[in-house]
């Protein structure tokens, strides 16, 4: 038995023109009006769930039961449309764009990965998923909170968004923030859409 623990979270990547979006949305907060510290490109994703500290042994039994749930997915298409902020806009701790168009489908997917991750020990989230691609952060105390008026005022055409597959993922903290390990991909095999 392996009891080396992991921080492991189940995901789906973001589409390249997102990045671009990203640069212009970063454009419009001030940095001497609040200190916000913005997700790296290689680390943007849609989370799914949060599973945190996971045992090596654990591992494969996760990567099984995101196969069998991917198995029975078929792909679908979201937009990244909207910006937004939690948990409220006069002291912004997480900076997010939105998502659009399949949502229902997101959520089914979702809460499928919520209930066969539970069974393996992993409990399900209290909160209601609330979909989004979080792509900075701020943090307590600063001198002075961030204004992200302009940042929520941006509006921007939707970048299309087609879900075929989940990632497993392990992240490992450092003092220069997470580093991102795909531990396994799952491909959707229900292509009837």
């Amino acid at each position: 038995m392996d009891y080396k623990l992991i921080r492991t979270f189940v995901a789906i990547p973001v589409p390249e023109p997102f990045f671009t979006l990203q640069d212009s949305l970063k454009s419009k907060v001030d940095p001497k009006k609040g200190k916000i510290r913005w997700v790296r490109k290689d680390q943007l994703h849609l989370t799914l769930k949060f599973l945190g500290d996971t045992t090596s042994d654990s591992i494969r039994e996760v990567q099984a039961a995101l196969q069998k749930i991917a198995d029975e997915s078929s792909p679908f298409n979201l937009n990244i449309q909207d910006t937004g902020c939690f948990p409220k806009v006069e002291r912004p701790r997480v900076m997010w764009a939105g998502i659009k168009g399949d949502v229902d489908k997101l959520i089914q997917l979702a809460e499928a990965i919520q209930n066969g991750l539970d069974l393996l020990g992993f409990p399900k989230d209290r909160k209601a998923y609330h979909p989004h691609i979080t792509i900075g952060r701020a943090t307590y105390p600063q001198k002075h909170t961030p204004d992200i008026s302009h940042f929520l005022r941006e509006s921007y055409k939707p970048i299309p968004f087609r879900i075929e597959k989940v990632q497993f993922i392990s992240s490992e903290l450092f003092p220069n923030g997470p580093v991102y390990t795909i531990l396994s991909t799952h491909f959707f095999s229900n292509n009837s859409v």
